[in-house]
């Protein structure tokens, strides 16, 4: 029998998500990065996708403006104009006073803000940043006045890492401004990198002003919720929507959803839908149309709300008023007319210096995944993609945070720049804390995966060391390099509360980490400073370790007790030893402990 390789493996150049190279994975399949060109970081073509657009943000800029050539230390690279020079900058007017961080990039600028996502966004210089922020591929979400609090800038684009946000506010049944800021601050803790405001009911002028002067992360609103509070949607006007919009921004808000690409001809093609309007913004406006026979008021007034935004620095999220809400509505003539004119608007945005990303499908089967997030590159020129899932099935309420992130991980891979989360509660009701932690850790588990995927450089390094410690069956640093060690620890322990050469899965005997570690050819389980040592009895569970078992239900009171409540004398230690260390076992006390645990579970389910 032959052992020759008969197969080949598609790589196409693209980096290595290890920076050392660890293990024997020969890399990302995804195509080779093209920082400063429309396929920064960027998925094989199927066949017949959209191809990226040529145009840039540098083909719109305000009247009065010209590109010039200049040098690499005061001008740009990464843009679709080599007949002007390698290196390029904008010339505005005499007098002119950029405010954006896209006007201050097209001058050749860096900005602290700049020069801080490069600090957090480490495979990308400021300058890169800069370079992505001119062509209108990427955008720092940042209120001049959000920047006075607490706001740590992020960016938004296909060449940096892939982001997550949450959704929070208050409805008119349940929630307020208190429970919003928590949730804000446990939504932090699990890895948003943004959170919008989309609260309708309470008082929302004083949540909106919490969740920002709380915030880190930069925080987004839906104004047309704030502008009918108090009045009938048909009484919406040019001089209301000013106003809030004005006042939002002077509150410091990030970036606003406005459902402007929601035009009267769309409506016949949503009158066979299974489900219509899913979009609060975009239902709200398709009835003031229709009643005033009418344009979107949104779109006639564009060119002002515009001039607001880029007066305080809120970008655009160019909203899907027409997303579908069932796989039976994707992909339809309704979704991708609206996106055809968001790319009009992007273009228009771009002209009065505003930052745009473009929102995207929250219902699509996966195999139109690829389609829908290419043809956006195309239509919008590279403005970044911001998506809710989308879920790729209609049948699990209850479970929509699983069902989105299949597709959320798609869509990244694809060329989504930030995905929206979803939570257990999505179609049912108002998220709780518990909700926006598992919507939250869902999509972490989506945009990492979509950047591995993608090659981002240094995106598989926790990986591996995570697989390092647990090659070693070195528990605790297995623990430590988890995303939620808290959870990880606490159902390790319910099992068996020993740091040994095995879990309760496999048992000693069968443990197939073992065995390799034992075999010395085999370089598992040996990498350097990972050495378990001597087998451990755990430590006490700690109070979110214990909260995390009784809502499992698995283990009854006592037995949870018990493992949260350890003492020298129950665990047998040397009393000379700090109670606050785990406790030394021999590997066949562990082995004994194990087997005592299984005659218990048998017993009490007799």
């Amino acid at each position: 029998m032959s052992h020759e390789q008969n197969w080949s493996l598609p790589l196409r150049g693209a980096t290595n998500p290890s920076t050392h190279a660890d293990g024997t994975n020969p890399g990302s399949f995804a195509n080779p990065p093209q920082i400063g060109g429309p396929l920064t970081f960027s998925s094989p073509d199927t066949p017949g996708m959209p191809p990226p657009s040529t145009f840039t943000a540098w083909d719109f800029l305000p009247s009065g403006w010209v590109i010039e050539c200049a040098t690499k230390e005061t001008g740009c690279a990464g843009h679709n104009h080599p007949e002007i020079g390698e290196h390029i900058r904008a010339v505005a007017p005499l007098d002119f006073e950029p405010i954006t961080q896209l006007e201050k990039a097209r001058l050749g600028l860096i900005t602290p803000e700049m020069e801080r996502v490069s600090a957090r966004e480490d495979h990308l210089t400021a300058a890169q940043i800069r370079d992505e922020i001119a062509a209108g591929r990427l955008i720092i979400p940042a209120n001049i006045h959000h920047l006075n609090h607490q706001l740590d800038p992020m960016a938004i684009g296909r060449a940096s890492k892939t982001k997550i946000n949450a959704n929070m506010g208050a409805s008119p049944v349940s929630s307020g401004t208190d429970e919003e800021v928590e949730k804000l601050r446990w939504s932090q803790r699990w890895g948003a990198d943004t959170a919008m405001d989309l609260s309708t009911g309470g008082d929302l002028d004083a949540c909106r002003e919490a969740l920002i002067r709380e915030s880190t992360v930069p925080i987004g609103t839906v104004p047309i919720y704030s502008m009918i509070i108090g009045r009938k949607i048909e009484d919406l006007n040019e001089e209301i929507i000013l106003d809030m919009l004005e006042h939002q921004a002077a509150q410091g808000v990030d970036y606003f959803t406005i459902h402007a690409g929601v035009r009267p001809w769309h409506l016949p093609a949503i009158e066979k839908r299974l489900i219509g309007i899913v979009s609060r913004g975009g239902s709200l406006l398709a009835k003031w149309m229709i009643t005033h026979d009418q344009d979107n008021p949104m779109v006639t007034c564009f060119d002002k709300i515009c001039q607001i935004m880029r007066q305080h620095d809120v970008s655009f999220s160019l909203g899907d008023g027409l997303r579908p809400g069932g796989l039976a509505d994707a992909s339809d003539e309704a979704q991708l007319g609206e996106l055809s004119e968001i790319a009009k608007l992007t273009e228009i945005a771009w002209t009065h210096g505003v930052q745009v990303m473009v929102e995207g499908p929250g219902h699509v089967p996966f195999d139109q995944i690829e389609f829908n997030m290419k043809l956006q590159r195309q239509l919008c020129h590279g403005a970044p993609f911001y998506v809710l899932g989308p879920l790729v099935t209609d049948i699990f309420p209850g479970y929509d945070h699983i069902t989105s992130c299949i597709g959320a991980t798609a869509a990244g891979y694809h060329g989504a720049s930030m995905l929206c989360y979803v939570t257990p509660k999505e179609h049912l009701g108002l998220p709780k804390a518990d909700d926006v932690k598992q919507g939250c850790i869902a999509y972490k588990i989506a945009a990492h995966a979509a950047d591995v995927a993608l090659g981002i450089p240094g995106t598989r390094d926790r990986d591996d060391e995570l697989t390092k410690a647990r090659a070693a069956l070195n528990w605790q640093k297995h623990f430590d390099l988890s995303f939620d060690p808290d959870t990880a620890r606490a159902l390790h322990d319910e099992d068996l509360d020993v740091d040994t050469d095995f879990c309760a899965m496999c048992g000693h005997d069968w443990c197939s980490v073992r065995i390799s570690k034992e075999i010395q050819q085999f370089a598992s389980g040996k990498a350097e400073g990972f050495d378990r040592g001597a087998a451990l009895r755990s430590a006490a569970l700690t109070d979110e370790q214990k909260e995390i078992l009784e809502k499992r239900g698995i283990l009854d009171p006592a037995e949870i007790h018990k493992l949260a409540s350890k003492t020298h004398k129950a665990t047998g230690a040397n009393e000379e030893k700090a109670s606050c260390h785990s406790d030394h076992v021999s590997e066949e006390q562990a082995r004994q402990l194990q087997a005592l645990d299984a005659n218990e579970e048998e017993i009490s389910a007799l």
